[in-house]
Order: C-alpha cells, then structure tokens, then sequence
C-alpha cells in the first residue's frame, strides 16, 4: 500500500482543488495519511497571491527537506497558483520539488474525497479573464472556463441524496458564470516581457448585459429545487456583471446565504484604475445600496489592498471613507506585494514603505474587524 499526503494553502478554490486531487489518488489505490512523514507522495497545493504565502510554501518544504536529508525522499509534487513561476525557476526556487501539475488538469469531475460530511464546495468555474494588475490568477489558472450546467446540477444533486445541506460555489468571478469570452490574444498580450500601461485592456469579465436570465441566476434556481438543501453560498462575486436579476434572487430566494463577499481592493478612484478593476468608488457604493435595499437582512465582506504603487495619503482615506460608507461586518486586508509576471510587477514600483502599509493596515483593520469580532459572519 502506498500513501499520499497533501498540504494545501489558500483559499477555498485550493481546498476544492485537494479534495479531487486526493480523490484521484485514492482511485489509483494510494490511502491518505495524516502525517507527511508517512507519505510516499507529497503535494503541495499552493498559493501565490501575497510574497507570505509563498513564503509559507517555502518553509513547508524546507522542513521536509531537513527532515529527509539522510534518508530517501518521497516523490513531492507541486500545484496550485505557484505554477506562474516556469517550471525551471520552481525546481530552482524550490529543490525539493520532483514535479510540477498543472492546476488547470485537475478536472471539475474527478473524485472527490470529502472530510465534512454536511457541507462541499462546488466549483462552477476556474481560471480569470480579469486580468486586474496585481493577480497573479490568470497566469496560473489560465483562461475563465465554466462549468456546464448540467454537470453542476448532477453533482448537487447526488450530494444532497447522500444528505449534504449546504453547499458553496466556487469561482473567481461566479457572477461572470457562463459568459467568458477572453481571446487568446488577450492572454498573450498580458504575459508579454515588456508591457505599457496603454497595452491594458479594459477589465475583461465586464460583459454585455445577457438578453435573458444571467447564467450564474440561472444556476442558482436549478439548485435551489432541491428541498433538502438548507444553504447555498457562492464567493467570489466581484462589482462587474452583479446584474438586477442577480439581486432579486438573493432578495427573494432565502437558500442562498445572507453574506455577500465582494471585493473592493481600494475607495479611490485613480488606484482602481490602476488595478485595471473596471469600476469606480461610485459605482461599487451605488451597487452595495441596490442590494441592501432589496435585501436588508444581507451583510458584506470585502478585500482590500492597502500600499498599491503610487497610493498617496489621499488615496488612502479615500479607501477609509467607502469603508465606513460601505459598513462591511468582515475585511480581509491585505498589504500589497508585487507578484513576479503580473502586470503591476512590469509597470509599478513598489515604493511604498513596509511601516506606512503596515500603520494603513491596522487603520483598516480597526475600522472593519475590530468591531466585529463577535459578529464575524462565517466564511464558507
């Protein structure tokens, strides 16, 4: 009997990823163990969307490396959102590493193994066509593909037979579900060595308005057919393509969750631009409003990137004025740091200091989560 070990970090995407990866190793007759020291196979399924996760990654393998450094290694595999480093810069990053897999090779219909036993993720989607400046996503993901209805609607189904009564989709823009359209060009434009400012296009996930139901509201009616399903959660939801329809089925439909994720990333209006993120403070403070007023009983979330390139004091309190406008119950804050192969890695120096994002984080977080502590809502 062989076994297999999997450390997984990051976000919800990442744990839904395992659970298939583990799936198809259990298919292949490997049983999981507890413990990476047992384990035959090693996968490090990571993230990339800070420099501490990364760094988190590294220190992971440094431990197995250490503790194997007399005796045979097992084989270790690497996937996840690191992938956006080519595969020679991994091995030379990461020496531990035996393998690489790609991410996008974990299919939306591989086995999957499941510790929670009430609750499953779904993923409905993968990739981004976004491309905003600072996510590394579309490099290491790849292209926006959805998910076929049907098949999202089978798998519902069997887990609420097998008595799961809470799900969540899984997407990094579950709003745009069913409507990608990125060209090829587009991506191979966004990778370039060398990139201007005028090369950027405009947000690609802001589609024309469907003639009829939006897929994504589509989806959420099938489901929620089901009697036994209690909970449906989505994230991410993003300020584009948050069509009416969309907000008269959450007012209307009490299965889909009370708490809306919907990021932000900064309250001025220049930063916004230069994050390629397609709106502006107005528009994600009108968008907030329509839905609270539709459905009052809806909290919100947020993230944040405080110390974007060229965030001037003004900035800042801009981003602390729709904070407080916006009244989220959780933020996830984040300072930033440059992502080798995106485009604000090319475009933007990153000169502002460690002590100024770390004094703008704690602001942020004493506006958001201080108060909030005993009120949290439960990210699903």
């Amino acid at each position: 009997m062989k076994y297999f070990f999997i450390k997984t970090f990051g976000c919800q995407a990442n744990k839904s990823d395992s659970e298939r990866i583990a799936g198809d190793y259990v298919a292949r007759g490997f049983k999981e163990t507890i413990t990476w020291k047992k384990a035959d196979e090693i996968v490090v399924n990571t993230c990339s969307v800070r420099q501490r996760a990364e760094d988190r990654v590294k220190g992971f393998l440094l431990n197995v490396g250490k503790h194997y450094a007399s005796t045979t290694k097992p084989k270790v595999i690497l996937t996840g959102c690191m992938l956006h480093h080519q595969t020679k810069d991994i091995i030379k990053l990461l020496p531990q590493v035996d393998e690489v897999l790609p991410i996008n090779e974990v299919g939306f219909n591989s086995p999957t193994i499941r510790r929670d036993k009430h609750h499953a993720f779904i993923p409905i989607s993968s990739g981004c066509n976004s491309y905003c400046t600072f996510c590394i996503v579309p490099y290491s993901r790849g292209r926006e593909r959805s998910r076929p209805l049907k098949e999202i609607v089978t798998e519902v189904k069997d887990l609420v037979d097998d008595g799961y009564q809470e799900i969540t989709l899984l997407g990094q823009n579950v709003n745009s579900y069913g409507l990608e359209k990125t060209s090829v060009a587009v991506r191979k434009l966004l990778m370039k060595d060398s990139l201007t400012q005028k090369e950027i296009p405009t947000n690609q996930s802001a589609y024309s308005k469907p003639r009829s139901t939006p897929p994504f509201v589509k989806l959420l009616q099938e489901i929620s057919r089901f009697n036994k399903l209690k909970t449906i959660h989505f994230i991410t939801a993003n300020p584009w393509d948050f069509w009416d329809e969309l907000i008269d089925e959450i007012a209307t439909n009490k299965k889909i969750s009370r708490y809306i994720h919907l990021p932000v990333q900064s309250g001025s209006d220049k930063i916004l631009k230069l994050m390629n993120r397609g709106y502006t403070s107005k528009h994600y403070l009108k968008l907030v409003e329509k839905i609270r007023e539709k459905a009052p009983d809806v909290s919100f979330g947020t993230d944040i990137i405080i110390g974007f390139p060229g965030e001037t004091d003004k900035d800042f309190q801009d981003t602390v004025k729709l904070v407080k406008k916006a009244k989220f119950q959780i933020g996830f804050i984040a300072q930033y740091s440059p992502r080798p192969g995106t485009a604000s890695y090319r475009l933007y120096e990153d000169t502002i200091s460690p002590q100024i994002k770390k004094k703008r984080w704690q602001i942020l977080e004493d506006i958001i989560n201080k108060p909030n502590l005993s009120a949290r809502p439960v990210i699903k």
